[in-house]
C-alpha cells in the first residue's frame, strides 16, 4: 500500500479503471515506490475535464496523490508516455491488458515493487515497436515469473536435477520446469517441448530485450511457446486469464 504521506508525487501506470458515480473513475495504479493501490480520479468522465486524457488505460503518468482517510485521490495527472499505438491497435491493446492482468494476479498491494513497475513500463513500449507482440508477451511472462519467484527450471531436470541433454524434452507445470525423457516416462506427466523452444525460453531468461527482438520466431514456434508458458501460468494462478480468452476470440474472428 502507499506510504503514510498525506500528499505525494509518483509515477504510475493505469492498470484498470472502473466508473463510479456520475463522473468519477476508480483507478488501479502501479507505482515504483508505493506499490499497487486504488485511487479516485474525480470528474474524469466529463469530456472537458483536465485529467481525462491523462488517466487512460496503460498510460505512464506523473501523479500527485492525496490521501483522504482511507481513500486516495488523484489531485493532478500529467502523461509521460501515452503508448498511443496501444489505443489504435486492438490486438496490441489486448496484449497490454494481458500484461496488466498478469501483473495484478502475481502481485499484491504489499509486494509489488520497482522491478515490476520497470518491467511493465518497458513491456508497454515493446508492444509499440514494429514487432510481433507475441514476442514481447512471452518475454514479459518469463521475466515476471522470475520476479514473482516462479522462474521455470530450464537447464536441469525438475525431477532428477541432472543437466538436460541437447534434445527434445518435456515440460511439467506441476514440477516447475523441464523434465528429461527418462523421468517423463517414469512419471507419465508433462507436455513435449522442442529443443528450439527450450533454447528460446533460456534466451528469454538470460538475455536483454534487444537480443530477443532480433530472434526469428515463426508461427509454429510462437504457438508452442504460448502453449507452454500459459499452461504454466494457469497452473500457478489456478484460473484462466480473461485476456487470453479474448485474444483467442480475436484470432478466430481473423480466420
Amino acid at each position: 500500500m502507499p506510504k503514510a504521506e498525506r500528499v505525494f508525487r509518483t509515477e504510475a501506470i493505469v492498470l484498470r479503471r472502473q466508473d463510479i458515480g456520475e463522473a468519477d473513475r476508480l483507478l488501479l495504479l502501479l507505482t515504483p515506490d508505493h506499490g499497487k493501490f486504488r485511487a479516485v480520479a474525480h470528474g474524469t468522465r466529463k469530456p472537458a475535464a483536465r485529467k481525462t486524457g491523462h488517466v487512460e488505460l496503460f498510460t505512464l503518468v506523473d501523479m500527485l496523490i492525496r490521501r483522504r482517510g482511507e481513500w486516495y485521490v488523484v489531485a493532478q495527472a500529467e502523461t509521460k508516455n501515452a503508448f498511443l499505438l496501444l489505443r489504435e491497435d486492438l490486438v496490441r491493446n489486448t496484449y497490454a491488458n494481458h500484461l496488466a492482468e498478469l501483473l495484478d494476479r502475481f502481485t499484491s498491494d504489499q509486494d509489488s515493487s520497482r522491478a515490476e513497475f520497470d518491467l511493465l513500463a518497458r513491456a508497454l513500449g515493446w508492444l509499440c515497436e514494429d514487432l510481433d507482440p507475441r514476442t514481447a508477451a512471452r518475454y514479459y511472462e518469463i521475466r515476471l515469473l522470475a520476479l514473482a519467484g516462479f522462474a521455470p527450471s530450464l537447464h536441469y531436470c525438475s525431477v532428477g536435477q541432472e543437466p538436460l541433454e541437447p534434445q527434445d524434452q518435456f515440460f511439467s507445470v506441476a514440477d516447475g520446469g523441464v523434465i528429461c525423457p527418462d523421468h517423463y516416462f517414469e512419471q507419465a506427466h508433462g507436455m513435449p517441448i522442442s529443443l528450439t523452444a527450450l533454447k528460446v525460453l533460456r534466451h528469454m531468461q538470460t538475455q536483454p530485450w534487444d537480443a530477443i527482438k532480433a530472434l526469428h520466431i515463426n508461427t509454429p514456434l510462437h504457438l508452442e511457446l504460448e502453449r507452454l508458458t500459459l499452461a504454466y501460468i494457469t497452473y500457478l494462478l489456478e484460473q484462466r486469464l480473461q485476456s487470453v480468452e479474448f485474444l483467442r476470440r480475436l484470432r478466430r474472428e481473423e480466420l
